[in-house]
């Protein structure tokens, strides 16, 4: 036997042992990847249904950093620390907001839940300065009948004022309260709101009878008109306000709104009535709009006057730096004229440069 036979023999034994050991291998099958969360997208993008349910959940919030500074925004006379005197500084507050929302379809219709709580931090001028934690929302909704904790119908309904971020300088209304409300929608660009409310702080209804709101609307694709009208029970006052918001183009949009209430003094001064209306006299109006220069940058305006002659003027651009973080700097005014809610004639400046991360 010379080597190159050897050679030849042992490559055929070589090949023969792995032909037996190969049929006789056992095939382990690969496991299927497991499903955590299984997206829902009947209810828009983020929702998932929770395990073991037919109901979708959305987890989502913010975190805030806003800093506010002049006579408006920001903190004036405020003692030294070292006894020199009185200065102005910042006014800052941080805030997490925790959302969620959940849907499930059910033979009555959509069943669906809303609850956001905010945490606050406060810098140490404020009389409620420090950590707080509000419920701001926690309703349910079966089909169009909600009940819970919400914010009145009365702002609601019809929208806040404008994009800015001081938007009640001249206050269009209040907002917190529990609500039992019936939803109409047409589904032809009508829509309606029937809302029985509890007020809240010295608001609150005093007997059984709710306060109540009423409201409609109609949207197409150029925009909305809408009106709501609100009878406040402990002091049988009514309150309305209509508004008009058109989408000019893709860019800009404008809205205005007008005001009138029964009651002619102020909801939040000293012997002044009414949950509803918060501005001064009777009679109030808004107006504003946003210009949007790309997908990333708009400039917000509003301005509001009242019968008291309370003048409020805001302006700010903001700005995406990336999705979901956005930068917005702001500009108030507020001119508060000689007249029987403020005797002495007042300017006062502001800013806000606000900071935010929405998930």
């Amino acid at each position: 036997m010379n080597i190159k036979s050897l050679l030849l023999g042992s490559a055929a034994a070589l090949i023969a042992v792995s032909g037996a050991r190969a049929a006789d291998a056992v095939v382990v099958a690969e496991p299927e990847p497991a499903e955590y969360v299984k997206i829902c997208d009947v209810y828009g993008a983020g929702y998932f249904y929770i395990p073991g349910t037919e109901t979708c959940l959305r987890i989502g919030g913010y975190i805030r950093y806003d800093i506010g500074v002049g006579e408006v925004n920001g903190h004036t006379d405020v003692r030294d620390r070292m006894g020199d005197g009185l200065n102005d500084t910042y006014h800052k507050l941080a805030r997490f907001a925790l959302k969620t929302w959940t849907g499930q379809e059910t033979e009555l219709g959509t069943l669906k839940t809303y609850t956001e709580t905010r945490f606050n931090f406060k810098d140490g001028w404020d009389d409620d300065a420090g950590s707080s934690t509000s419920l701001n929302f926690a309703w349910m909704q079966l089909g169009g009948f909600r009940v819970g904790k919400d914010e009145t119908a009365f702002q609601t309904f019809i929208g806040y004022a404008g994009n800015v971020i001081d938007d009640d300088l001249v206050v269009d209304g209040p907002y917190d309260t529990n609500v039992i409300q019936y939803y109409f929608d047409a589904g032809n660009g009508f829509s309606a709101v029937v809302s029985l409310e509890e007020g809240s702080g010295a608001d609150t209804i005093d007997s059984y009878v709710p306060h109540v709101v009423g409201g409609l609307k109609y949207t197409q694709g150029w925009g909305a008109i809408s009106g709501v009208v609100a009878y406040d029970s402990n002091y049988e006052e009514v309150t309305g306000k209509v508004r008009l918001d058109v989408n000019v183009n893709e860019a800009l949009s404008l809205w205005v709104m007008g005001g009138y209430g029964s009651a002619d003094d102020n909801g939040f001064a000293p012997g002044g009535h009414d949950f509803y209306k918060k501005w001064d006299g009777n009679w109030a109006v808004w107006g504003g709009g946003t210009y949007k220069f790309n997908e990333k940058t708009s400039f917000n305006a509003q301005a509001a006057y009242d019968e008291g002659k309370k003048l409020a003027l805001v302006a700010n651009v903001s700005y995406a730096v990336v999705p979901g973080f956005t930068v917005t700097a702001e500009v108030d005014y507020v001119n508060e004229a000689s007249s029987i809610y403020h005797p002495v004639s007042d300017d006062a400046f502001g800013g806000v440069l606000r900071f935010q991360r929405d998930f």
